[in-house]
């Protein structure tokens, strides 16, 4: 019956419902014949009948009676179709796609939390990758936007800063520079570094913060995508690490990693929420970046040391504003 149409299983319906073809002619607002016309084709599709004549009205057959299952558990789908669009229309329902570079894993989870509060029905898809790869999956429309510290430049999107994203140069807490103060860059030029792979908007960073410094790197034969093998080797004593300050706060709380207070550090960028700027958002993924863009600065985890005293915070934000580079990953 594949060529069944909604207009004949209403004509069923009324049919059964109200006894007579007339009677249900008149609902339908059709004549008697063209309601005739399409029970008979119904019945001549189905090679059976669908309605016995009874001294009482038209009644459905077995198989009317099939039909009238049919449509019953169309009309429950379009019903749950139509709640579950009002619920996209209202924001409280739906699916986000979510991308984040691996720095913002530490207070990803606890965004999604705080939206969700609001708006429990919604379901979050979120994708952790490195830099490139987040980038990749907004330009190829695979998530609805992204939370990084560098957008992307070789294609049209739309971003918003939503809090601060510090740079910080860490250590052990045994290392022989922890507790001095006011060290330079020069200072650092006797120290291994460990650093982030190739691409990284904090391997960037670095690059920038030590141009003109000659560095030696740690004898650790890894260009580590991850910020987590670069804490504990960091912690393991093989050398020190630029990286996110959102990073590395927990083991800076619990004493396993200290901040080396070094000149020009912390380096003060922003995080962002970015999507394409032909990306058009549902209601959900629209009310999600809003959140971001409101909220997201609170969930940022504390650094443990205060790291943008009034005193140097206007000459923080210079730096950035005056440094090529932007915050990263």
């Amino acid at each position: 019956m594949r060529n069944l149409s909604l207009k004949q299983l209403q004509a069923v319906a009324a049919v059964a419902r109200l006894g007579t073809m007339t009677r249900a002619a008149q609902e339908l607002n059709v004549t008697s014949a063209a309601l005739y016309a399409r029970i008979r084709q119904l019945e001549e599709e189905a090679g059976l009948l669908l309605f016995d004549r009874t001294p009482t009205g038209l009644k459905p057959t077995d198989a009317g009676r099939e039909m009238l299952w049919a449509i019953n558990s169309i009309n429950t789908v379009l019903e749950t179709c139509t709640d579950r669009l009002r619920t996209l229309k209202g924001g409280g329902g739906g699916r986000v796609g979510l991308g984040v570079v691996s720095t913002a894993k530490y207070f990803a989870p606890l965004v999604i939390a705080g939206f969700m509060e609001s708006h429990p029905k919604v379901e979050i898809s979120l994708t952790v990758g490195n830099r490139q790869d987040t980038i990749e999956a907004l330009r190829n429309y695979d998530i609805d936007f992204a939370i990084m510290g560098r957008p992307p430049r070789d294609f049209a999107i739309e971003a918003e800063t939503f809090g601060p994203h510090p740079l910080v140069l860490i250590a052990a807490p045994d290392h022989p520079m922890a507790g001095r103060r006011g060290l330079t860059r020069a200072d650092l030029a006797e120290e291994s570094f460990l650093v982030r792979e190739e691409g990284s908007g904090t391997r960037s960073v670095f690059e920038e913060f030590m141009s003109g410094v000659m560095i030696r790197r740690a004898k650790l034969g890894i260009d580590s995508g991850s910020n987590e093998t670069l804490k504990q080797a960091v912690m393991a004593g093989l050398g020190i690490a630029l990286l996110s300050g959102h990073s590395v706060a927990a083991e800076i709380e619990s004493g396993r990693l200290v901040l080396l207070d070094v000149e020009g550090l912390p380096i003060r960028r922003d995080w962002y929420v970015v999507r394409r700027a032909d990306k058009v958002l549902g209601p959900a993924s629209d009310a999600f970046w809003d959140y971001l863009a409101r909220e997201g600065r609170r969930f940022l985890p504390d650094i443990p040391g205060g790291f943008f005293p009034e005193s140097a915070a206007d000459g923080l934000a210079a730096e950035a504003a005056r440094s090529p580079a932007e915050a990263g990953e």
